[in-house]
């Protein structure tokens, strides 16, 4: 089964823009490690690497339950990059 059958929709096309507008914030930043992840479903993506906010759009309509909000927060604190 693909991972990509049991994802649900976010729950608004607002909070879904919102949480992919910080994701991708997040990429340009270069306070956070933004790296691609290997996925093995050639199919969608070719080169077997999944970009950060699509791993993490995906993740987040997997859980719809999942507060997105605090969800963003944890990643940051996660994902930042101490100098």
């Amino acid at each position: 089964m693909s991972l990509d059958t049991k994802i649900t929709p976010l729950l608004g096309s607002e909070e879904e823009t919102d949480v992919r507008g910080e994701l991708q914030r997040m990429v340009l930043d270069v306070s956070y490690n933004t790296t691609s992840k290997y996925i093995p479903s050639s199919a969608t993506y070719p080169d077997g690497l999944i970009p950060f906010v699509d791993r993490h759009m995906k993740y987040l309509g997997a859980n719809p339950k999942l507060d997105a909000r605090l969800y963003l927060a944890n990643l940051r604190l996660m994902t930042r990059i101490s100098r």
